[in-house]
């Protein structure tokens, strides 16, 4: 896989202001390792490796576990292994992710908001679009991830 362009070095304002998002979610009060699962959860179902790889391994340098790591795309039939929180988290990131399908239904937004504070559900939401934009910018543009990099 070869990078098409390098968006950092021709659009490095956009970039920037994509980074400011990013700040406002790191400071928004939304647990990191939460916002990081919904990260890679995103991404998976954008299939962007880039990401991936990259939230893959901020997860484990968080010390998550490995049997947890391999059941995020799977989260749903995966028992306690993830909190009510994480549970909730992942759902709306997958309903709002894929919002050409789902519409984001009622039944959706009261299961989320069960669960998540009305802040927290704004933020979560923000940073599922923030993940969504850097996905497509990531695949549009052939980010090449760390680990083809490295071998």
């Amino acid at each position: 896989m070869t990078r098409r362009l390098d968006y950092n070095q021709i659009a490095p304002n956009g970039v920037k202001a994509l980074g400011g998002v990013y700040g406002y979610i790191m400071q928004s009060g939304l647990p990191a390792e939460l916002v990081d699962f919904v990260y890679l959860r995103v991404s998976q179902i954008n299939n962007c490796a880039y990401c991936l790889d990259m939230h893959t391994r901020d997860l484990i340098k968080k010390g998550v576990k490995i049997e947890k790591l391999a059941l995020v795309q799977a989260w749903a039939e995966a028992g306690h292994l993830f909190s009510e929180r994480e549970r909730a988290a992942l759902a709306w990131a997958e309903t709002v992710t894929r919002v050409s399908e789902t519409g984001i239904p009622d039944q959706a937004f009261k299961a989320a908001r069960t669960v998540l504070e009305e802040k927290e559900l704004v933020d979560l939401t923000i940073a599922i679009g923030l993940m969504n934009a850097y996905n497509r910018l990531a695949i549009g543009f052939r980010n090449t991830p760390q680990a083809v990099l490295q071998n």
